[in-house]
């Protein structure tokens, strides 16, 4: 029986937060904020105190019983239940549990840098670890500790391989501690999907985990709250079957790439109807625009991946579309047609932006590389690139609830993160996700050898460099990682070293633990891997200790990507934990980084610096090139969330799903 005045908190059924409506002094508040939370290294300072509290309480673990060690950790659900995990005092008593079965269990003793980390990501930070440092591993204290005091956790990652490889590993560890662990993957059924995340602890993608808090919302109609299960549970309704226990804590794996690079596009889940656009419609909106001029009839805005008719064009355009017998249900649709066409044609490329496999057409992710299953272009898009590579047209969707990565995450009750770059991008962090980074030290001193940019006048005699440069280290016994921006560069790039009759491997394109291995293996003597830039990422490169007598893993960056921290990733897959390494940029002024700079300045200033023979002003103008494209992409990200953002104030007036 409740005491007199204390009323007891209602049970929450779906737990999630509601972010509020931005007010115009938010943004200037914004502002300075984002200024304000840059300051990492300062707060990774501040996370010391849990080495020193963890330390003093493992010295009372140290050589108990098993079973006492067991009985130990239950008697730390109570505290750490009521505190919500925030106590410093009882998280470093939890960590310091973890810490000691993760020893007697996997083998693996956390470092006093995991522990910060760990902690870091508890209080609601994205963890800043360099690759190699074990954020993994770093992940289960926030994620057990969590888990103990009775919040669902959901540990984020990038791909099915990573949920179920991480989740196998520290499945050991999460049972010796009383904590239930599960995995959600592409493949499984409703019911398995629930039974994973009706675990303690859950391992899942980015991808599969939007999408099922989507069929949550569609399941629960247009009711935005809990009233519609609250009346299914009295039974005067059908009983309501949710995937998920709600949002309250999440562990975001390569946030980075989670939280920003993917946030540029919406999620969309969407069902198959027949296509509202004849096969005829986009055969002649394809030949009318082959038949269109550059700069006559249409503009290119490749920047913005946006086409646009000029007044020349649209009188061509109507013309040529009578000619042909019609085109679309009138002059915007025409429009509209064969403005896709000359997208599909002109802005879309193979082997950079999809592939054609087993007479598909598939996506591929431009940040990593790998093919994005079951994701499709809308508005006939998708169409118009099937005709062009003679594919067989899929049919046309039908949207049934929409988000972004931004406004999905930001309902989080608590979000954190680890990544191996998340500097450049803190404020932004901020200002989207109320997120701070803290920058973990690394176990040992960096060995890593950063070499001067190398900038050449075009594509031909980059590749010419790159290959003779390969050649040399390998005829060494050194392992080299070639990193390209595109699925296209990587097999222009194995073209050049086949005919230099240099043996390699190209890895491109693919998310199986046959990436795995392949990235496990770039580090034995003489060995020469090509990989998308990301390809293979949060898999360790195993270098043998005669490798690094040599010199350790060589890393050669072919092409500068549109974001600094995409480069970082790359030249972080060497030198690792305190190994030797060694890394340099082999670039062009005909790279593609400078189609994303319309006005051209930035390659001007490359060829300037080739002319007068200074690489300074060359790597200067790429790095002013990456700049801009930085910009941009932000811009584009803030244009989709404010959308979204409207889009959910509309749909919530209205009383209607997502």
């Amino acid at each position: 029986m409740s005491s007199p005045g204390f009323v007891l908190p209602r049970p929450v059924l779906y737990p999630e937060r509601r972010w509020p409506r931005p007010r115009p002094l938010d943004r200037v508040a914004d502002a300075f904020g984002s200024m304000l939370v840059t300051r990492a290294p300062l707060r990774a300072r501040r996370l010391r105190d849990i080495v020193v509290r963890v330390a003093d309480e493992g010295r009372l673990l140290a050589g108990i019983p098993d079973a006492e060690l067991q009985a130990h950790t239950q008697a730390l659900r109570e505290p750490l239940r009521r505190t919500q995990a925030q106590d410093p005092a009882v998280v470093a008593r939890a960590f310091a549990v973890i810490r000691e079965v993760s020893d007697r269990v996997l083998g693996m003793r956390h470092f006093d840098v995991q522990l910060m980390g760990g902690y870091a990501m508890l209080q609601g930070m994205v963890a800043e670890m360099d690759t190699g440092e074990g954020k993994t591993l770093t992940a289960t204290l926030a994620a057990a500790t969590a888990a103990l005091a009775g919040m669902p956790v959901h540990v984020v990652t990038v791909n099915d391989y990573l949920a179920t490889r991480d989740c196998d590993i520290m499945r050991p560890l999460y049972t010796f501690l009383g904590v239930s662990a599960g995995i959600v993957v592409h493949d499984l059924t409703p019911e398995q999907r629930q039974a994973a995340y009706a675990c303690d602890i859950t391992y899942c993608t980015n991808k599969d985990l939007a999408f099922d808090y989507l069929r949550d919302r569609l399941e629960l109609g247009q009711q935005r709250g809990n009233l519609r299960r609250k009346v299914a549970r009295l039974g005067a309704a059908p009983p309501v079957s949710l995937l998920l226990r709600g949002l309250a804590f999440a562990i975001v794996d390569e946030a980075d790439s989670v939280l920003i690079d993917e946030a540029r596009t919406p999620l969309i889940l969407s069902r198959s109807l027949p296509s509202a656009i004849s096969s005829e419609d986009v055969r002649r909106a394809i030949e009318i625009a082959r038949s269109l001029e550059q700069g006559r009839d249409y503009l290119t805005r490749s920047n913005e991946r946006r086409i646009s008719l000029t007044q020349r064009g649209l009188l061509r355009v109507a013309r040529l579309a009578e000619a042909a017998g019609g085109l679309g249900n009138g002059p915007v649709q025409c429009e509209e047609l064969v403005c896709q066409a000359l997208t599909a044609l002109y802005l879309f490329n193979r082997g950079e932006h999809y592939i054609v496999r087993d007479g598909k057409v598939e996506i591929v992710d431009e940040y990593t590389g790998r093919v994005m299953a079951d994701r499709f272009w809308s508005d006939g898009l998708h169409q118009m690139i099937e005709l062009k590579e003679g594919c067989a047209a899929t049919g046309a969707r039908e949207t049934l609830a929409r988000m972004t990565y931004q406004r999905f995450f930001r309902r989080y009750r608590r979000l954190s993160g680890m990544s191996g770059t998340a500097t450049e991008i803190a404020g932004e962090l901020w200002r989207v996700y109320r997120l701070k980074v803290a920058r973990i030290p690394t176990h040992r001193p960096s060995r890593r050898v950063q070499v001067a940019d190398r900038v050449l006048p075009n594509e031909t005699t980059k590749w010419q460099a790159i290959t003779t440069t390969i050649a040399g280290l390998t005829a060494r016994g050194l392992p080299v990682l070639l990193g390209t921006r595109s699925v296209l560069a990587s097999q222009r790039a194995s073209e050049y070293l086949h005919s230099a009759g240099l043996d390699h491997v190209v890895l491109n394109a693919a998310q199986d633990s046959a990436e795995a291995e392949i990235v496990a293996a770039a580090g034995q003597p003489g060995r020469i891997t090509v990989a998308t830039n990301m390809a293979g990422r949060g898999t360790d490169i195993k270098v043998p200790e005669d490798v690094c007598v040599r010199g350790g893993l060589h890393v050669i960056i072919s092409e500068r990507h549109d974001s600094r921290r995409i480069d970082r990733q790359l030249v972080g897959r060497c030198a690792r934990q305190g190994q030797p390494g060694w890394c340099q940029s082999i670039l062009s002024a005909e790279d593609a980084l400078f189609d994303m700079d319309p006005s051209g300045i930035m390659r001007m200033l490359v060829r300037l610096g080739l002319v007068i023979g200074s690489q300074r002003l060359a790597a200067i103008a790429i790095r002013g090139a990456q700049w801009k494209a930085e910009r941009l992409h932000s811009r584009m990200r803030g244009a989709l969330l404010n959308s979204d953002e409207r889009l959910d104030h509309a749909l919530a007036f209205a009383g209607k799903a997502e």
